[in-house]
């Protein structure tokens, strides 16, 4: 939960707001982006119980594929999913930061200082950096039922205006437009739902990672689920569809109106809070891809090396700081939402796509460690194929309503290439030279 619960339930939604208009449309677009990420959080539980190795994604495609698709993961994984995200992440917790204590530090410069320090803590140990995580999971947790608490109490105080009607349910006729409209709501939705599969990354660190991993990731997104649709529920009830469609801080903006200002001010402090606990879950997950590819040969060996103390690999964790913080000085949070989504969904898919290679390799070995596993998809392969399926219709869909951010993630995706086969041949000269 802590992996998913970032700084997007209380800003995305007034993103969805303004691309569809009814109540119907709104809640229905968020319980379909749950539904999904649960039907993912089924298939990486089963991807985890049949190769509980570190880095996640990366080994599965690795594995499955070749060499060269995992590469490309942690290649735009560094450089788009990672870097962008928690940039994005980081400069949404300064403004909020900002906000409420009117500093005169610049908001660029609290980002920084925010990436900065977390990256220090998570280079202590992997137990420095996940009782950071747990310690700020329960503050988001507590805002989200705050607001969704104080939305119930102005939704049925005696004096409450009606809520929104819920008819008609669409706002337009079904059409190929209406599709279209609906796929480029799932981009701010499964911003705010991902995070689900960054707890595969560090699955060689967990305790019992055949049992515990599919227990975390199907808990954990249910729980999650919940917590989305009912405050996203009083959103709308609150401040209707046209309300929520005209604050870029629906959280604050729900707070204001059931407490005042105090109200106001409570709930900013949540939000960077809960933006500095996203952060803190980056800095602890997406460095073990790093370290995963060097200890393959495709990256530097430098980023192999675990602390002597800490045993964690410091060098790629540093990395990740350092790549966040020159993000933060040059993106901006609007243009990162879509081009994470584009290579997010599209390694989703092509990961998700690993499972039938696995199954096939199982049935024809039996004692094969792919095969050692406590946890099925159920529905399997219809569930998986429509996971892998809708993952690239996302996909397709975002390339076409957002053009030009996709074009940027694309390019970097093709960049990786020949840096991929450069690595590979500077690693080979390095093995005979010794």
């Amino acid at each position: 939960m802590g992996g998913i619960v970032g700084s997007g339930i209380f800003i995305n939604p007034y993103v969805v707001a303004r691309l569809v208009h009814t109540p119907a449309l709104i809640l229905g677009a968020w319980v379909a982006g749950g539904a999904l990420a649960l039907v993912g959080a089924f298939v990486y539980a089963e991807l985890a119980g049949r190769m509980p190795a570190v880095g996640g994604q990366y080994a599965y495609l690795r594995e499955a594929y070749h060499p060269l698709f995992g590469f490309l993961y942690g290649w735009v994984l560094l450089f788009v999913i990672g870097a962008g995200g928690t940039a994005a992440t980081a400069v949404t917790f300064a403004k909020y930061f900002h906000e409420l204590t009117q500093t005169t530090v610049s908001e660029n410069m609290i980002a920084v200082v925010a990436v900065a320090s977390l990256t220090l803590i998570n280079c202590l140990g992997v137990g420095a950096g996940s009782r950071v995580q747990s310690f700020f999971m329960i503050l988001r947790i507590a805002a989200i039922v705050l607001v969704a608490s104080c939305g119930a109490w102005i939704v049925m105080r005696p004096a409450a205006v009606p809520g929104p009607a819920w008819h008609p349910l669409l706002d337009r006729p079904v059409s190929f437009d209406l599709l279209t409209t609906l796929g480029a709501t799932m981009v701010p939705i499964l911003f705010a739902y991902g995070g689900w599969q960054t707890t595969n990354f560090i699955a060689a660190e967990i305790r019992d990672p055949r049992k515990n991993l599919p227990r975390a990731l199907l808990l954990g997104v249910i729980g999650v689920i919940a917590l989305y649709v009912s405050v996203n529920f009083f959103y709308v009830q609150a401040l209707a569809p046209s309300g929520l469609a005209a604050t870029s801080t629906p959280a604050s903006e729900l707070m204001r109106r059931a407490l005042g200002g105090k109200g106001a001010a409570l709930i900013a402090a949540a939000i960077a809070a809960s933006t500095l606990g996203f952060l803190s879950n980056a800095m602890l997950t997406y460095p073990r891809v790093y370290f995963a590819m060097a200890e393959d040969g495709v990256f530097p060996r430098i980023f192999a090396r675990l602390g002597s103390a800490t045993r964690v690999p410091v060098w790629s964790i540093a990395l990740q700081g350092a790549l966040t913080i020159s993000v933060v000085v040059l993106g901006t949070y609007e243009q990162i939402l879509s081009y994470v989504i584009v290579m997010d969904w599209l390694f989703f898919g092509l990961s998700a796509s690993c499972l039938f290679v696995f199954r096939r390799r199982a049935k024809r070995d039996a004692s094969s460690a792919l095969a050692a596993t406590q946890y099925r998809v159920p529905g399997h392969p219809w569930t998986t194929g429509l996971f892998t399926g809708v993952a690239w219709l996302i996909v397709i869909n975002t390339i076409y309503k957002y053009p030009r951010n996709s074009a940027v993630a694309v390019c970097i995706l093709f960049v990786g290439v020949p840096v991929y086969f450069m690595l590979r041949l500077l690693e080979r000269r390095r093995v005979r030279q010794e």
